[in-house]
């Protein structure tokens, strides 16, 4: 298994649309166990693809607590069959935009099909915070942040400040090399 780089926001690949998966196939399967391991060092509860560069449909989550044991669930080419009508809000967070938080609503129960590492196809309920994580990690395969859902203002906000710190993380980089 790799870590992989996780692509910080604004980058104009995010928002580029991943492309269906033929097979899961033993290239796919290491990129889901990848995706995993690389989830998990972040630290985040969820993952997709197109976040390190790979414009595929899949996704990892595992919605686990600190406390819990793992229960990791890899995914190609999921897709949501149902929702309830009910919907409710949840702060999220992504590791494409460090330490910005915001509520987001979304509904609070899905039904999702997808081909899991052993490309068999799977479906399966969800509701509360895995139904969130889930509809957070598809969204990424459209080419959707969760700032997308949120007032253009805050979006904006968020999106300036991420844009400043990578000016200031790649200056201090230059400067070190610079130096030396």
């Amino acid at each position: 298994m790799a870590l992989l780089d996780i692509i910080i926001a604004p980058d104009p690949r995010l928002k580029r649309k991943a492309v269906a998966v033929e097979r899961v196939d033993a290239a796919t399967a290491k990129l889901m166990a990848d995706l995993l391991e690389t989830m998990y060092e972040a630290p985040g509860v969820g993952l997709a693809a197109p976040q390190v560069g790979v414009l595929k449909r899949i996704i990892v989550v595992d919605p686990a607590r600190d406390d819990a044991p793992p229960s990791p669930m890899m995914m190609a080419n999921p897709e949501i069959v149902w929702v309830s009508e009910e919907t409710k809000p949840h702060e999220e967070g992504c590791l494409s935009l460090p330490e910005e938080y915001e509520p987001v609503v979304r509904p609070a129960s899905i039904k999702v099909r997808y081909v899991d590492e052993h490309n068999e196809i799977r479906t399966m309920d969800a509701d509360g915070l895995l139904a969130v994580i889930i509809q957070h990690e598809m969204d990424h395969l459209d080419g959707v942040l969760f700032v997308d859902h949120i007032s253009g203002l805050k979006r904006n906000m968020i999106l300036r400040r991420l844009t400043k710190q990578k000016k200031l993380s790649t200056s201090g980089k230059r400067h070190a090399v610079e130096s030396a």
